[in-house]
């Protein structure tokens, strides 16, 4: 028998106790069941629990660090990391995408689908210069079991009219959109706000907590297409831009 510690068979395959440790806290962690902050079992006690070296353990707990699901505190112990996404702050990005990106599932929820007709309001986010046709959608992006970020959006029904038709419960309308309009303008605003009594019900954080607002208008050959508002909480995103210097 080699040294390697041997602990159970799984579809077919000989895991190591380090591989089974590793797997047990990710899927903990991914699921929902250890929230970020929790602190994980210190070293001796999983030692104790799955009856191998602390050198198994400490290996196990240096991947799961490595990986960003876990912060180490030196005399502390180990927490679950909070997620954080950092998305480019000039493209049009798959939500999904980002929620994959931090080795968490990713689900969609829609909350609310309204059609009406523009109000004053509606017209001023789309850049309406007269009434129409609007399809008014809010939902839940969530990373693992916990919101990742509320949606709001206006889709104009004059340049998309087949949104009209679609549902939204099995995708999101960003990814839609992108498959069957082609954008040729996009504007970015970015904000910081407090988290009001229907954003923190949302998003599951206190009221009054900080959230970074991302609002974005797309135009397509010149006929406005969407207003979409996406809210973070603060402390779970980050905004990236690289730029080059401008010649000429």
């Amino acid at each position: 028998m080699s040294l390697v510690e041997i602990d159970d068979i799984e579809g077919g395959e000989i895991l190591s106790l380090h591989q089974r440790i590793l797997s047990d806290i990710r899927e903990k962690i991914l699921s929902g069941a250890w929230a970020p902050g929790h602190r994980i079992p210190f070293e001796h006690e999983l030692t104790a629990e799955y009856k191998c070296s602390r050198m198994t353990v400490n290996k196990a707990l240096s991947q799961l660090a490595k990986a960003g699901l876990i912060e180490r505190r030196r005399r502390s112990g180990s927490f679950v990391r909070q997620p954080q996404s950092q998305a480019a702050v000039l493209e049009l990005h798959d939500i999904r995408i980002e929620v994959e990106a931090l080795g968490l599932p990713y689900r969609y929820e829609r909350l609310e689908r309204v059609k009406r007709r523009s109000g004053a309001e509606d017209r001023a986010l789309l850049g309406l210069s007269a009434p129409g046709p609007v399809l008014a959608l809010e939902g839940l992006h969530f990373a693992g079991e916990r919101p990742f970020a509320l949606e709001q959006r206006l889709i104009n029904l004059s340049a998309v009219a087949e949104a009209g038709e679609e549902e939204f419960l099995d995708i999101a309308p960003g990814p839609w959109l992108i498959g069957r309009v082609p954008w040729s303008e996009a504007e970015h605003r970015i904000r910081a706000m407090a988290a009001d009594e229907t954003i923190a019900d949302a998003l599951d954080i206190d009221v009054g907590a900080p959230c970074l607002v991302v609002e974005r208008r797309t135009w397509s050959a010149e006929h406005p297409v969407t207003h979409v508002r996406f809210v973070y909480p603060a402390d779970s995103h980050t905004l990236v831009a690289r730029f080059t210097p401008s010649q000429g």
